[in-house]
């Protein structure tokens, strides 16, 4: 008897629960049964729980901070990059003291190999023309994470390079390189960390006539897939190689 009741006392409670948590599931086949019963009460339990914890974090513990990316530490020195273009070839110059933590980011992605066969998919005639979404979008993924940012020690004239951003501490990968003097961009933080020493008509001669059409997000979805596709007449980076580094 004792059993019975007992039985018929958690049975009560596991109905209250289940109908205050909104989860009662009878239907055609009639009510639950008390082993589905007991494991949905255990459930709601378990999400009371939950509920109770979270509402008792203290409201002042600070947030974690991103982890810091091992290899973005800036370092010293010049270092000189040899891009050869289906447009033609020119050379980078990159003065690490320019923009140090930018110029180390750039060095990391070129041994990388993470720009060849990128499109030069915004071409701005007497602006500028960006580059630098991985035509594979599992490699764009690993390396879109952002770096902080620079202070501007350069102007964005004619033939220097910086990279993109959407903001504050944004940069990641994209690139830009300046087709005019362009210093209504130094006061909005973008800040050059090289400049194109040889074969800036090269620059001048890649492809403009979809200007800024590509879209970013599906580059970041299907990559060089869609560019093929959709734009199959851009100019793009065959291949990037440091060719030579100075401390000084």
């Amino acid at each position: 008897m004792r059993s019975y009741l007992s039985l018929c006392g958690i049975l009560l409670i596991a109905g209250s629960v289940l109908s205050v948590a909104g989860c009662s599931d009878g239907g055609t086949d009639g009510p639950a049964s008390l082993d589905e019963s007991l494991a949905k009460l255990g459930k709601a339990q378990k999400d009371a729980e939950l509920k109770a914890v979270a509402s008792q974090k203290p409201s002042d513990v600070p947030q974690s901070e991103p982890e810091e990316q091992v290899g973005d530490e800036p370092q010293k020195g010049i270092f000189t990059v040899k891009v050869e273009s289906s447009a033609g070839d020119f050379t980078i110059e990159v003065h690490r003291e320019w923009a140090p933590v930018g110029a180390e980011r750039f060095y990391q992605l070129v041994k990388a190999g993470y720009y060849d066969e990128c499109r030069f998919f915004r071409v701005v005639p007497g602006f500028m023309v960006q580059f630098g979404m991985h035509g594979d979008p599992a490699v764009h993924q690993q390396w879109d994470r952002n770096i902080k940012d620079d202070s501007v020690t350069q102007s964005n004239k004619r033939s220097y390079v910086t990279f993109a951003t959407s903001g504050p501490d944004s940069r990641t990968t994209q690139i830009f390189i300046n087709f005019n003097d362009n210093s209504s961009l130094d006061g909005q933080g973008f800040a050059p960390f090289g400049k194109v020493i040889e074969g800036m008509e090269n620059v001048d001669a890649i492809d403009s006539k979809y200007g800024e059409s590509p879209d970013q997000g599906s580059i970041k979805g299907s990559g060089n897939a869609y560019l093929q596709q959709s734009f199959p007449d851009l100019d793009y980076v065959k291949k990037m190689s440091i060719v030579s580094e100075s401390p000084e």
